[in-house]
Protein backbone atom coordinates (compact mmCIF):
# COMPACT_ATOMS: atom_id res chain seq x y z
CA UNK A 1 0.00 0.00 0.00
CA UNK A 2 1.48 3.31 -1.07
CA UNK A 3 0.60 6.53 0.68
CA UNK A 4 2.43 9.87 0.53
CA UNK A 5 4.19 9.14 3.84
CA UNK A 6 4.20 5.32 3.92
CA UNK A 7 4.93 2.35 1.69
CA UNK A 8 3.70 -0.87 3.31
CA UNK A 9 3.87 -4.43 2.05
CA UNK A 10 0.99 -6.28 3.67
CA UNK A 11 0.12 -9.96 3.65
CA UNK A 12 -3.46 -11.15 3.59
CA UNK A 13 -5.26 -14.43 3.99
CA UNK A 14 -8.23 -16.07 2.32
CA UNK A 15 -11.43 -15.32 4.13
CA UNK A 16 -10.27 -11.83 5.12
CA UNK A 17 -11.77 -8.71 3.54
CA UNK A 18 -9.82 -7.46 0.48
CA UNK A 19 -7.43 -10.41 0.54
CA UNK A 20 -6.09 -9.69 -2.96
CA UNK A 21 -5.16 -6.04 -2.46
CA UNK A 22 -5.80 -3.19 -0.06
CA UNK A 23 -9.35 -1.97 -0.63
CA UNK A 24 -9.51 1.28 -2.61
CA UNK A 25 -11.77 2.79 0.04
CA UNK A 26 -9.19 2.12 2.74
CA UNK A 27 -6.53 3.87 0.66
CA UNK A 28 -8.83 6.86 0.08
CA UNK A 29 -9.55 7.05 3.81
CA UNK A 30 -5.87 7.03 4.73
CA UNK A 31 -5.08 9.66 2.10
CA UNK A 32 -7.80 12.13 3.07
CA UNK A 33 -8.07 12.20 6.83
CA UNK A 34 -5.86 14.26 9.14
CA UNK A 35 -2.93 12.63 10.90
CA UNK A 36 -3.98 10.71 14.00
CA UNK A 37 -3.30 12.15 17.45
CA UNK A 38 0.31 11.48 18.49
CA UNK A 39 -0.73 9.78 21.75
CA UNK A 40 -3.74 8.08 23.30
CA UNK A 41 -5.83 5.10 22.27
CA UNK A 42 -6.70 4.76 18.58
CA UNK A 43 -9.12 2.18 17.15
CA UNK A 44 -9.21 0.39 13.81
CA UNK A 45 -12.74 -1.02 13.83
CA UNK A 46 -13.05 -4.09 11.59
CA UNK A 47 -9.31 -4.18 10.99
CA UNK A 48 -9.16 -6.92 8.36
CA UNK A 49 -5.46 -7.64 7.89
CA UNK A 50 -4.44 -4.34 9.43
CA UNK A 51 -3.85 -1.76 6.68
CA UNK A 52 -5.41 1.04 8.73
CA UNK A 53 -3.94 -0.18 12.04
CA UNK A 54 -0.41 -0.34 10.60
CA UNK A 55 -0.71 3.14 9.08
CA UNK A 56 -2.00 4.53 12.40
CA UNK A 57 0.73 2.76 14.33
CA UNK A 58 3.49 4.14 12.12
CA UNK A 59 2.02 7.64 11.97
CA UNK A 60 1.56 7.80 15.76
CA UNK A 61 4.22 5.57 17.34
CA UNK A 62 3.53 6.90 20.86
CA UNK A 63 -0.17 5.98 20.65
CA UNK A 64 -1.71 2.59 21.34
CA UNK A 65 -3.56 1.23 18.33
CA UNK A 66 -6.31 -1.26 19.06
CA UNK A 67 -7.27 -3.31 15.99
CA UNK A 68 -10.50 -5.30 16.39
CA UNK A 69 -12.18 -7.80 14.12
CA UNK A 70 -14.45 -10.82 14.53
CA UNK A 71 -12.24 -12.88 12.20
CA UNK A 72 -9.34 -14.70 13.92
CA UNK A 73 -7.44 -14.92 10.61
CA UNK A 74 -7.71 -11.16 10.27
CA UNK A 75 -6.33 -10.63 13.77
CA UNK A 76 -3.40 -12.96 13.07
CA UNK A 77 -2.64 -11.19 9.78
CA UNK A 78 -2.85 -7.80 11.49
CA UNK A 79 -0.36 -8.91 14.13
CA UNK A 80 2.01 -10.26 11.47
CA UNK A 81 1.69 -7.11 9.33
CA UNK A 82 2.28 -4.82 12.31
CA UNK A 83 5.37 -6.83 13.27
CA UNK A 84 6.72 -6.71 9.71
CA UNK A 85 6.04 -2.96 9.46
CA UNK A 86 7.65 -2.19 12.80
CA UNK A 87 4.39 -0.91 14.29
CA UNK A 88 5.01 -2.29 17.78
CA UNK A 89 2.15 -0.23 19.21
CA UNK A 90 -0.58 -2.17 17.33
CA UNK A 91 -2.63 -4.67 19.36
CA UNK A 92 -4.93 -6.95 17.35
CA UNK A 93 -7.66 -8.28 19.65
CA UNK A 94 -11.21 -9.55 19.70
CA UNK A 95 -13.73 -6.88 20.63
CA UNK A 96 -14.52 -8.72 23.86
CA UNK A 97 -10.88 -8.30 24.93
CA UNK A 98 -11.08 -4.50 24.91
CA UNK A 99 -11.91 -3.36 28.47
CA UNK A 100 -15.24 -1.54 28.60
CA UNK A 101 -13.70 1.53 30.23
CA UNK A 102 -11.19 2.16 27.41
CA UNK A 103 -12.00 5.25 25.36
CA UNK A 104 -10.50 6.34 22.05
CA UNK A 105 -8.99 9.58 20.82
CA UNK A 106 -10.00 8.46 17.33
CA UNK A 107 -11.69 5.65 15.45
CA UNK A 108 -10.97 4.70 11.84
CA UNK A 109 -12.98 2.20 9.86
CA UNK A 110 -13.85 0.83 6.48
CA UNK A 111 -16.92 -0.65 8.18
CA UNK A 112 -18.27 -4.10 7.31
CA UNK A 113 -21.28 -2.84 5.34
CA UNK A 114 -22.17 -6.31 4.08
CA UNK A 115 -23.10 -7.54 7.59
CA UNK A 116 -26.40 -5.73 7.09
CA UNK A 117 -27.78 -2.41 8.19
CA UNK A 118 -29.08 -3.55 11.59
CA UNK A 119 -25.80 -5.26 12.55
CA UNK A 120 -23.74 -2.32 11.26
CA UNK A 121 -25.80 0.16 13.23
CA UNK A 122 -25.36 -1.96 16.36
CA UNK A 123 -21.60 -2.12 15.80
CA UNK A 124 -21.33 1.65 15.38
CA UNK A 125 -23.55 2.32 18.41
CA UNK A 126 -21.31 0.06 20.49
CA UNK A 127 -18.02 1.74 19.54
CA UNK A 128 -18.81 5.38 18.76
CA UNK A 129 -19.90 6.01 22.35
CA UNK A 130 -16.31 5.21 23.33
CA UNK A 131 -14.98 8.27 21.51
CA UNK A 132 -13.38 10.80 23.81
CA UNK A 133 -15.20 14.14 23.99
CA UNK A 134 -12.82 15.79 21.55
CA UNK A 135 -12.31 12.65 19.43
CA UNK A 136 -13.54 11.88 15.94
CA UNK A 137 -14.31 8.78 13.94
CA UNK A 138 -13.36 8.53 10.28
CA UNK A 139 -15.39 6.14 8.13
CA UNK A 140 -15.24 5.30 4.45
CA UNK A 141 -18.23 3.86 2.62
CA UNK A 142 -18.88 3.56 -1.08
CA UNK A 143 -21.80 5.62 -2.34
CA UNK A 144 -23.48 2.52 -3.83
CA UNK A 145 -23.22 0.75 -0.47
CA UNK A 146 -24.99 3.47 1.47
CA UNK A 147 -22.38 6.11 2.27
CA UNK A 148 -24.92 8.94 2.15
CA UNK A 149 -27.64 7.09 4.05
CA UNK A 150 -25.12 6.11 6.73
CA UNK A 151 -24.30 9.78 7.27
CA UNK A 152 -28.01 10.58 7.59
CA UNK A 153 -28.50 7.73 10.08
CA UNK A 154 -25.54 8.87 12.19
CA UNK A 155 -26.97 12.39 12.31
CA UNK A 156 -30.37 11.01 13.35
CA UNK A 157 -28.61 9.12 16.17
CA UNK A 158 -27.22 12.37 17.58
CA UNK A 159 -23.75 12.48 16.03
CA UNK A 160 -22.18 15.27 14.02
CA UNK A 161 -21.58 13.43 10.76
CA UNK A 162 -20.19 15.25 7.78
CA UNK A 163 -18.83 14.18 4.43
CA UNK A 164 -15.27 15.48 4.22
CA UNK A 165 -14.41 13.95 0.84
CA UNK A 166 -15.97 12.13 -2.04
CA UNK A 167 -13.57 10.39 -4.39
CA UNK A 168 -13.93 7.44 -6.74
CA UNK A 169 -17.43 6.82 -5.40
CA UNK A 170 -16.29 6.65 -1.78
CA UNK A 171 -17.68 8.88 0.93
CA UNK A 172 -15.30 9.75 3.74
CA UNK A 173 -17.24 10.69 6.83
CA UNK A 174 -16.11 12.49 9.96
CA UNK A 175 -18.21 11.57 13.00
CA UNK A 176 -17.96 13.49 16.27
CA UNK A 177 -19.99 13.79 19.44
CA UNK A 178 -22.68 16.43 18.86
CA UNK A 179 -21.60 18.44 21.89
CA UNK A 180 -18.32 19.17 20.15
CA UNK A 181 -18.22 22.63 18.60
CA UNK A 182 -17.25 22.76 14.90
CA UNK A 183 -13.64 23.70 14.20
Amino acid sequence: MRLPDLDLTLIADRGVFASRAVDAGTVELLRHVPRPPPTGNLLDLGCGYGAIACALGLRSPQATVCAVDVNERALSATTENADRAGAANVRAVAASDVPADVTFAGIWSNPPIRIGKEALHGLLREWLVRLETDGSAWLVVHHHLGGDSLREWLTSEGWDASKIASRKGYRILKVSPRSKKPA
